[in-house]
């Protein structure tokens, strides 16, 4: 069964260190589901086990066990070439997204030939309950929607956004700080004028300044914008 043949190649290619530091980096993941395996060998598995004819069989399997399970299966509906099938199997896998970095880790390469069909997915996830749904949507709006398809109306939908969720307002902020970089004079006013959270402002300028693609001088007035406590 590939479940097995997974978990033991998992196992095998466990590192105990890499263990400990994983378990620091995901807090929302339980220590004992976590078994150690580097990225490099996850992405090498997710390439070999996509394409088995068994391969469903896996992703169909939820929710799963072990840590490194959920981000090899991120990694292979990464590889799955059909738009549709990609993503239904992104559809069904969300709900079960515990962690910030299995989420992270889902960049569906199909996505990019597909960004007009992609769009209704992402206006759907965004307004989900579930915390890294919306991330996960946000993340897509920033990967994929920052450039020739740019549109007012991606911003608008992540500052509508309002969460005292840390994992969602984090890629909140890192969305605006790319958004900056990439659009400076329409994103501008989402600071200007206030349209973001407190904290999702201070954390977009604290991102945008540590970035080389914004000026010194751009870099000078927002510092400017910063919001001080007392002001929140």
């Amino acid at each position: 069964m590939i479940i097995e043949e997974i978990q033991e190649q998992l196992f095998e290619n466990q590192d105990k260190k890499y263990q400990a530091f994983q378990s620091n980096l995901t807090p929302t993941v339980k220590q004992n589901t976590t078994i150690g395996v580097r990225t490099p060998q996850l992405r090498k598995m997710a390439k070999e086990f996509i394409k088995r004819e068994d391969a469903n069989i896996f992703l169909q399997s939820l929710p799963h066990t072990y840590f490194e399970e959920n981000q090899l299966h991120g990694m292979m509906l990464s590889e799955i070439k059909d738009f549709q099938k990609c993503i239904d199997s992104v559809s069904t896998f969300l709900p079960y997204v515990d962690n910030w970095a299995t989420c992270d880790q889902m960049i569906p390469k199909v996505f990019k030939k597909h960004k007009q069909e992609l769009l209704p997915y992402i206006q759907t996830w965004i307004k989900s309950d579930h915390t890294y749904t919306v991330r996960f949507a946000i993340k897509m709006l920033m990967e994929h929607f920052l450039d020739d398809d740019f549109d007012l109306r991606y911003p608008e939908m992540v500052s509508s956004v309002h969460t005292d969720e840390y994992y969602i307002n984090m890629i909140s902020a890192w969305y605006f700080a790319t958004a900056l970089a990439k659009q400076y004079d329409a994103i501008l006013p989402f600071l200007t004028e206030g349209k973001l959270t407190p904290w999702v402002h201070n954390k977009t300028i604290q991102k945008t300044i540590e970035s080389y693609r914004i000026t010194d001088e751009q870099k000078v007035f927002l510092r400017s914008l910063r919001i001080s406590k007392e002001r929140k």
